[in-house]
């Protein structure tokens, strides 16, 4: 269904959040999930993502809305959009290419319905990013955690 907004412009109900292709029993790609997970989370249009990876909104929207991907977009797309996200590079293209079929990651590790496996999903994709100093201090703060979840206290 489509509406005509004032000036002409077309609007499609529910084309801002996602919510248009996401009919009962629509089963979206990781790609996708990734999109609306990220444009709910901080409250972005396809337009906001779009500008701030500097990419067509157009695209943004045929990237959330498209099922069945053939092949995973380009890496100046997938780039441009990390950066839409607010997202690692590493993370976007992990989900395009798990869309269009290809796993980085074994599922039967991670489950695919398993709580929080997008933060760590999200983890190990970022991990690649950050300088050699700054996986120190990760390490440093992961070693403090399961320490303090173990009642351990560190070897330091």
């Amino acid at each position: 269904m489509t509406t005509h907004a004032p000036g002409g412009k077309q609007d499609h109900p529910g084309e801002d959040t996602g919510e248009a292709a996401m009919a009962p029993g629509y089963a979206e790609n990781p790609l996708q999930r990734l999109i609306r997970e990220r444009l709910r989370e901080r409250g972005w249009s396809y337009g906001e993502v779009a500008r701030r990876g500097g990419l067509p909104r157009s695209t943004v929207y045929t990237l959330a809305t498209t099922r069945n991907l053939v092949r995973p977009p380009r890496p100046a797309t997938i780039d441009a959009l990390a950066r839409g996200l607010d997202v690692p590079v590493s993370a976007v293209r992990a989900v395009a290419a798990e869309s269009t079929g290809l796993h980085y990651y074994d599922e039967a590790q991670a489950g695919p319905d398993q709580a929080g496996n997008r933060e760590r999903e999200l983890l190990i994709a970022s991990i690649d990013e950050l300088s050699p100093e700054d996986r120190r201090h990760v390490a440093a703060l992961v070693e403090s955690l399961r320490n303090r979840s173990s009642g351990r206290p560190a070897d330091r």
